[in-house]
């Protein structure tokens, strides 16, 4: 007789653990400005995402600046499941950008309760560029290399690739972004992200605006399958191990944005709505708040 126990193997977690950064660079999606006020840049920046980073060339000529960032989420899950710990997680990132398209980021990932603490650290390369003369369609290609405290080596390295679409208003918008993941062993992933844009009130000192979004993350996995083998004395365990590449979370985040002069925060609550895969049954919905405060430094201010 038989019996099967099944489980992720720390590829699972690994590929969540990255989905925080394989794409690390601030989002931005800048709407049409008055001059060059780069008061109102802030009104578009939220995290976790390169959603549309390079629209900002609609609005300046020429800028390089300096964006740092802090995001705390209120409790933690891997691709939208239930770890059975409940743990805040912080997110430090400090991103530069140029208008020739170049950007580098750097950023890290601190746990409440896991040891060490302090997961990993990534620093990210990229160069993003509007692909019609409209700007609407837009790619961005990037390579990022990961630090891990406790010198875990299965993905030390992204190569990424994504394209975006928006609208006329820039009111709507969507963003596709594929990742491969390399090191001691190798994985595949998709991520998707549609987004809505509206302005609630604004000013000339502050806007503020809602922006609800749907993630999906499709990524290869290997599942463990464990295998007691009960013939026999003493019993002996086996592990039959299965690759597929699946849908694993659709997210949803409705976040709420205020951005006034260099500074801007994000209070935000996320829905995670996580698909079996193989022998997975009954997988709970899940969810968390996040918020972020970020800051801009304008490097050609005079």
């Amino acid at each position: 007789m038989k019996a099967y126990r099944y489980k992720f193997n720390s590829k699972f977690m690994a590929v969540w653990l990255l989905l925080f950064t394989v794409a690390t660079s601030v989002g931005l999606n800048a709407q049409d400005k008055e001059g060059d006020e780069i008061d109102l840049l802030l009104d578009q920046l939220f995290f976790n995402d390169q959603q549309f980073i390079d629209e900002i060339l609609d609005s300046f000529n020429t800028y390089n600046f300096l964006y740092t960032n802090l995001s705390f989420d209120s409790n933690t899950f891997f691709a939208g499941r239930d770890s059975g710990v409940d743990q805040f997680n912080l997110i430090p990132q400090l991103s530069y950008y140029s208008s020739s398209g170049f950007n580098v980021s750097i950023s890290g990932l601190y746990y409440e309760t896991f040891t060490p603490n302090w997961s990993f650290t990534n620093v990210y390369v990229g160069y993003y560029h509007a692909i019609d003369n409209k700007k609407r369609l837009h790619y961005n290609v990037g390579y990022t290399r990961y630090f891990y405290s406790d010198d875990w080596d299965t993905f030390t390295n992204s190569i990424d690739l994504g394209i975006s679409l928006q609208n006329k208003k820039k009111t709507m918008g969507t963003k596709l972004d594929a990742s491969y993941l390399f090191g001691t062993d190798q994985s595949f992933q998709l991520t998707s992200r549609t987004y809505a844009n509206v302005t609630l009130t604004r000013n000339k000192n502050f806007v503020l605006k809602f922006r609800p979004q749907v993630d999906f993350l499709i990524a290869q996995q290997t599942i463990a399958l464990e295998q007691l083998n009960t013939q026999g004395n003493p019993t002996s365990t086996e592990f039959i191990y299965n690759d597929i590449f699946a849908l694993l979370n659709t997210q949803l985040n409705l976040p709420i944005i205020l951005a006034t002069k260099s500074w801007d925060f994000e209070l935000g609550y996320n829905i995670n709505f996580p698909s079996a895969v193989e022998t997975e049954s009954n997988l709970n919905r899940t969810g968390f708040f996040n918020i972020s405060i970020g800051y801009l430094i304008d490097l050609d201010t005079k």
